[in-house]
């Protein structure tokens, strides 16, 4: 399988279970990976119409997270990882939630889930 990559993603919002963290957005970082098939017919073509358009999954994920207010990073990856798998090219998708400064010693708490078009149809 083939992926794409969108690679630490920036974006604050509303998150988290503590009244602290409902009253002002905070940074969380998301990476997804996107399984496809394979880009040989999108390479061979050069056309966007052939390709995964991952600017606008990226635009969809942006617009999603920065008016969310989850209380869980896992109910956020998994509205991400579904946004994926809407493209009819998307076989799989990987996403990982980052909350910078959740715990006092550790830089981020991230959680990873994988999704794919298989297991939702199950």
């Amino acid at each position: 399988m083939d992926c794409i990559y969108i690679r630490d993603l920036s974006l604050r919002c509303i998150i988290g279970i503590f009244p602290e963290e409902r009253k002002a957005k905070q940074d969380v970082i998301i990476n997804v990976t996107l399984y496809c098939k394979s880009h040989a017919v999108a390479a061979a073509s050069d056309h966007i119409s052939d390709a995964v358009d991952y600017k606008t999954i990226t635009k969809q994920i942006i617009d999603l997270v920065e008016a969310s207010e989850y209380q869980l990073i896992e109910t956020m990856a998994e509205h991400i990882a579904n946004i994926g798998l809407e493209h009819s090219k998307v076989l799989k998708a990987s996403v990982c939630v980052d909350k910078p400064g959740a715990l006092r010693f550790a830089r981020s708490v991230a959680v990873e889930v994988h999704r794919s078009k298989e297991a939702n149809h199950a």
